[in-house]
């Protein structure tokens, strides 16, 4: 059965998953890099930036899972660009390139209409305007009895977190202390939406917890 997954969701030791103040130059808000910099190094992103060399390891075998069996992707407006407001023309085709790093369908939450983004290595970023679960069911559609992942930011994690819909969520708990920022579990009862932490795995810059949603578990 398909599940719903996050993956490598960098997260301070104060609780913040991203800095504030998203930007053009900082895309995860102010110091929110800071949160992805046991990533950075790992063999799985620099084969994704087409660059040599790598850490391997606890770390990059975290990292590698991530994209393992995934079939479709679901990021917030956030993800995909500063943009605010309705499109002003359809010139910001997302942080990555030409050529994201998905190459898989990936459905975008937003309040205004855009038609589909096809991109070079199979992403193709299609807007949705009808909230969570619309993006969920068509995501698992695209998925073709794959995994969806869901790739944030914090304030569409908690959403689908609070309707109890994410099936297992990887959070790598960096050395790091933001101060502010956006907080993932602001305002979540967690153990009473069914999740529990099932296991916690020392890495060289991070330590992973998995934390399951129990009829996942069981299932």
């Amino acid at each position: 059965m398909s599940k719903l997954r996050v993956h490598s969701f960098g997260i301070s030791l104060d609780g913040f998953a991203a800095g504030p103040d998203q930007s053009m130059h900082d895309p995860l808000g102010v110091r929110g890099m800071e949160l992805m910099q046991w990533f950075m190094p790992t063999l799985t992103w620099r084969r994704m930036q087409g660059q040599p060399g790598g850490e391997t390891g606890v770390d990059d075998r975290m990292a590698a899972q991530g994209f393992e069996e995934l079939g479709a992707w679901i990021l917030g407006r956030n993800m995909f660009g500063p943009v605010r407001g309705p499109w002003p023309d359809e010139s910001w085709r997302g942080w990555w390139g030409e050529e994201p790093p998905y190459h898989t369908p990936v459905f975008v939450l937003t309040h205004h209409p855009r038609a589909p983004l096809p991109m070079a290595g199979g992403t193709v970023f299609h807007f949705v305007t009808g909230g969570i679960d619309e993006a969920l069911q068509r995501a698992f559609a695209a998925a073709d009895g794959r995994d969806v992942r869901l790739g944030g930011g914090a304030a569409t994690v908690r959403q689908y977190l609070q309707a109890g819909l994410v099936d297992e969520l990887h959070l790598a708990l960096g050395p790091v202390l933001l101060g502010r920022g956006e907080a993932l579990f602001a305002g979540l009862d967690l153990p009473a939406l069914g999740y529990a932490c099932t296991q916690v795995i020392p890495g060289g810059r991070a330590t992973h917890v998995l934390l399951q949603r129990a009829l996942a578990a069981a299932g």
